[in-house]
C-alpha cells in the first residue's frame, strides 16, 4: 500500500481511537498521549512514522513553560477562585436580586447580569455554575419560579465565562491562533504577518458576549409577559429598601472597578494579559480582605484549587502535544485539508463542518480538551482558506458554550445537577436548557451572518 495513504488511514484511526478510549473513561491527558504513542509504534513498524519526531516535544514543552501569555491562566483562575471563595459572588447575587426584585422576572434578570459579571471576573465556567446554582436556585424556587426557567437561566448564565473575557479558553486559543496564523501567512509569502494577540481576541469576544446576555434577558422578559406565573416578582420589604442603594454600591462597584481595570488595561494596550491578571489577582485579594472574608484557611483553599485546575489544564495540553506530533507526521494534516477543502460552500462550509464536529465533541470532552486537539489540526486549513483568525476563535468559543448547554451531555447541566435540590429533576434541568440552546444557535447564526460584530472592536482598537 502507498505509505502516504497508509499514514493518512492510521491518523484517521488514531483520531477515532482516542475518542473511543475517552468514552471508556480513561483520563484525557493520558488517553491522548497513550493513544498517540501506540499508533506511533504501529506507524514505525509499518514504516510511515519515525520516532525521532518525538524530539520536537522537548522544545514544545519548554516553549509552553516559558510562554509569557500562558502565565495569565493560573493568575486569572486564582482571581476567580478568590472572588468565589470569599463570598463576593454570593453578595453580588443577593444584592442584584433585591435590586430587580419588584419586577416580574427580576430575579432571573439579576442572575443573567451577575453571571456576566462573574464571567468577566473569573473566566471559569464550572465554578460559576456551581456558585449560582447553590445561591440562586433555592431563592428562585422559593419565590415561585418555574423550575425549568430557573435552571435554564442559571446554566446559561454560568456558561458565559466561556466567551466573556478574561476567559481562560480565549487565552489558550489566542496563543494557538497567533502561532498558526503566523505560519499560514509565511507559507503564503507574507513574511510580516499581522499579529493575532490575546487582547484582540478578548476585544472580539466582548460584543458577542453582550449579544448573548441581551438574548437571555430578552427571553426572561418574554416569559414575564407571556407567562407571569413562571417568574413572579419578589418585592423587597420596605425596611430593607432604605439601605438598598448602599448595598448595591458596596456589592457592585468594587468588582466592577476590578473588571474595568483588568479588561481596560488589556484592551487599551496599557498592560499585557499576564500583567493585567497579576493586578486582578492582587485586587481580588484586597477586595476579600476589605470585606474581612480573607483568612489563612480560605487562602489555602484558593491556592490548592488554583494549582489543581491549572495542573489539569496543562497536563491535557502536554498530552495533546504528543497527539498532534504523531497525527501530523503520519499525514493527518493532508487528510484534514483534503476533507475540508472539498466541502461545499468554501471556507464557510468548512467552518460549519468543523463547528459541528466540535459541538459533538463537546458532549464527551471538556473545552480545553477540544481546543487542544481540534484547533491545531483544523485552524491551519481554515485560515489558509481565508477565514479571519479572530472571527474563528470567537465562533469556536460561542459554539463550545452552546455544546456545554445542550442536553443530555452538556457539562453545565451536570454541574447544576450536582448542586440542585432533589425536588428538581434531571428532566426539568434538560427542558429548561432547551430554550437557551436555541438562543445560542440564534446567536451563532447572527455572528456568522454579521462577522463585523466580532471584528469591529478589534479593528477599531488594534487597526
Amino acid at each position: 500500500m502507498d505509505p502516504v495513504l497508509l499514514g493518512e488511514i492510521l491518523s484517521a484511526l488514531m483520531f477515532v481511537g482516542v475518542i473511543g478510549v475517552l468514552l471508556i473513561g480513561f483520563p484525557v491527558a493520558f488517553s491522548l498521549a497513550g493513544t498517540a504513542l501506540i499508533f506511533g509504534l504501529v506507524g514505525w513498524w509499518l514504516g510511515v512514522y519515525d520516532p525521532s519526531n518525538y524530539g520536537f516535544l522537548f522544545s514544545r514543552y519548554t516553549g509552553l513553560m516559558v510562554n509569557e501569555v500562558l502565565v495569565a491562566v493560573p493568575l486569572f483562575i486564582f482571581m476567580g477562585v478568590v472572588l468565589e471563595r470569599s463570598g463576593i459572588a454570593e453578595q453580588l447575587l443577593l444584592t442584584m436580586g433585591k435590586l430587580f426584585g419588584n419586577l416580574r422576572g427580576g430575579l432571573g434578570i439579576s442572575v443573567v447580569i451577575v453571571g456576566a459579571l462573574l464571567a468577566a471576573s473569573t473566566g471559569v465556567v464550572g465554578a460559576t455554575v456551581v456558585t449560582m446554582g447553590l445561591i440562586s436556585l433555592p431563592a428562585m424556587l422559593r419565590a415561585g419560579y418555574d423550575g425549568k426557567l430557573a435552571t435554564g437561566v442559571i446554566a446559561a448564565s454560568g456558561t458565559l465565562g466561556q466567551i466573556i473575557p478574561p476567559s481562560t479558553v480565549l487565552i489558550f486559543m489566542g496563543d494557538m491562533l497567533s502561532g498558526i496564523n503566523q505560519q499560514v501567512q509565511m507559507s503564503q509569502g507574507n513574511f510580516a504577518p499581522e499579529p493575532v494577540s490575546v487582547g484582540a481576541l478578548f476585544a472580539g469576544a466582548i460584543l458577542p458576549g453582550l449579544l448573548l446576555v441581551a438574548l437571555y434577558i430578552g427571553y426572561v422578559v418574554f416569559k414575564a409577559i407571556t407567562d407571569p406565573q413562571s417568574c413572579p416578582a419578589t418585592p423587597v420589604p420596605q425596611a430593607e429598601r432604605q439601605h438598598l442603594l448602599r448595598e448595591v454600591i458596596v456589592a457592585l462597584i468594587p468588582p466592577l472597578l476590578l473588571i474595568i481595570a483588568v479588561l481596560g488595561s488589556i484592551l487599551g494596550g496599557v498592560a499585557t494579559p499576564t500583567e493585567a491578571a497579576s493586578v486582578g489577582s492582587v485586587g481580588a485579594l484586597v477586595l476579600a480582605a476589605l470585606r474581612r472574608k480573607l483568612s489563612l484557611n480560605i487562602l489555602r483553599q484558593v491556592v490548592v484549587s488554583t494549582a489543581t485546575i491549572t495542573s489539569m489544564v496543562f497536563v491535557i495540553l502536554f498530552g495533546a502535544a504528543v497527539f498532534s506530533v504523531v497525527f501530523r507526521v503520519m499525514g493527518g494534516d493532508a487528510l484534514v485539508h483534503e476533507f475540508l477543502a472539498s466541502m461545499p460552500g468554501g471556507a464557510i462550509g468548512a467552518a460549519i463542518i468543523v463547528m459541528f464536529i466540535m459541538f459533538l465533541l463537546g458532549f464527551i470532552l471538556d473545552t480545553f480538551e477540544i481546543i487542544f486537539i481540534v484547533i491545531p489540526i483544523t485552524a491551519p486549513i481554515l485560515l489558509t482558506l481565508g477565514l479571519d483568525p479572530i472571527w474563528l476563535g470567537v465562533m469556536v468559543g460561542v459554539n463550545l458554550q452552546t455544546s456545554f448547554l445542550t442536553p443530555p451531555f452538556g457539562f453545565a447541566l451536570f454541574y447544576l445537577r450536582g448542586v440542585a435540590p432533589p425536588t428538581v429533576s434531571t428532566g426539568t434541568i434538560y427542558r429548561g436548557a432547551v430554550p437557551f440552546v436555541i438562543l445560542q444557535l440564534i446567536g451563532l447564526i447572527v455572528l456568522m451572518a454579521f462577522p463585523q460584530i466580532i471584528t469591529w472592536l478589534p479593528n477599531l482598537l488594534y487597526g
